[in-house]
């Protein structure tokens, strides 16, 4: 990838050893980090790899009258904050972030897997999703925000 592009790369996964360490980075990574980890020092290690490669962390991203404010860590529609919880947040900038992409059940738990170790399965991100669509979509019968993918996941916008 790195002959192609200068996207920054950054390897978050679950082998420490030194070995696998020293591998990620000569295959051409920015950084290697290793779970379990800390939610403020991963977003610090993401601002710093994108300002090396002289790319920006948006403050904002906007979907159809949504707004998610991401140093703020809050979102708001036409403009009205919405009260959500951390983990509600957490599902709705992933899917802010990767607007227009699926993101597959499998990805949405592994991205808002709770910081405590409390792992969220399967039915709880069911009943999160149906609670976050209750707070953006103006009619959460047929959601326009977050639409689902039957069988592989979920899609923020077209």
């Amino acid at each position: 990838m790195r002959a192609r592009s200068d996207t920054p790369i950054l390897f978050l996964t679950v082998l420490g050893e030194e070995s696998d360490v020293v591998m990620g980075l000569e295959m051409g990574a920015d950084d290697y980090i290793t779970k379990p980890f800390r939610l403020r020092e991963l977003l610090s290690r993401v601002r710093t790899v994108l300002r090396r490669a002289g790319g920006e962390e948006k403050d904002e991203i906007s979907v159809e009258g949504l707004t998610v404010h991401v140093k703020q860590a809050k979102a708001t529609k036409n403009g009205i904050e919405i009260p959500l919880t951390a983990l509600e947040y957490r599902i709705l900038l992933a899917l802010a972030i990767n607007r227009g992409q699926l993101l597959t059940r499998g990805r949405l738990l592994e991205d808002i897997w709770d910081i405590d170790g409390d792992f969220v399965n399967d039915n709880t991100l069911t009943v999160y999703i149906k609670r976050l669509r209750e707070k953006i979509e103006d009619d959460p019968q047929n959601p326009v925000l977050i639409r689902t993918v039957r069988g592989l996941g979920y899609r923020m916008g077209e």
